[in-house]
């Protein structure tokens, strides 16, 4: 499934992640938890997943440097990010909630597949949330297991899912 192509889209350009998009990019998880994933979770649940009063920025950049993220850019502002490990695990993938349904995540998942193929990593994986699972599925990702991870003692829901890239008999050539 071709994830490049919408004209109706705004343009997003895509890059790698720097230190200075840190706060853009803590900003844009925080309103993605408390907003947009709102609708499928309680707010002791929201509260549990955002922890804003212990997120620093620091640590926040550190993590991100080592997950190997990209952010998505509308008008040369923050919309977005993404990242993907070299055995094809997305961890993060957040929208901010005014850049909802203009191709941003499609675009950046779009990204990260693209990455994860040259790479010739042969799958793709995530956790993915209650609100994020109708996107991921649209793009070919299937539900392995619903999981029920616990933050600080409050317990979630999100879905273990994964999508093929390489047929097993690419693997070796």
């Amino acid at each position: 499934m071709d994830l490049s192509t919408n004209t109706h889209a705004p343009a997003v350009a895509i890059r790698p992640y720097r230190l200075g998009d840190a706060a853009d990019t803590m900003a844009i998880f925080l309103g993605a938890v408390t907003q947009t994933a709102a609708a499928d979770y309680s707010p002791e649940q929201i509260q549990a997943w955002a922890r804003p009063e212990t997120r620093e920025l620091s640590s926040w950049h550190a993590a991100m440097e080592a997950r190997n993220s990209y952010v998505a850019t509308v008008n040369g502002a923050l919309a977005g990010f993404t990242d993907v490990d070299p055995q094809g695990y997305i961890d993060m993938m957040f929208v901010a909630p005014i850049y909802l349904r203009l191709g941003v995540a499609r675009q950046l998942l779009g990204h990260v597949e693209a990455h994860a193929r040259a790479e010739r990593v042969t799958e793709l994986t995530a956790d993915v949330s209650i609100t994020a699972r109708p996107f991921f599925e649209r793009y070919g990702f299937v539900v392995e297991a619903e999981q029920h991870p616990v933050m600080v003692g409050v317990q979630l829901s999100n879905y273990a899912m994964r999508k093929a890239l390489l047929a097993a008999d690419n693997r070796d050539s």
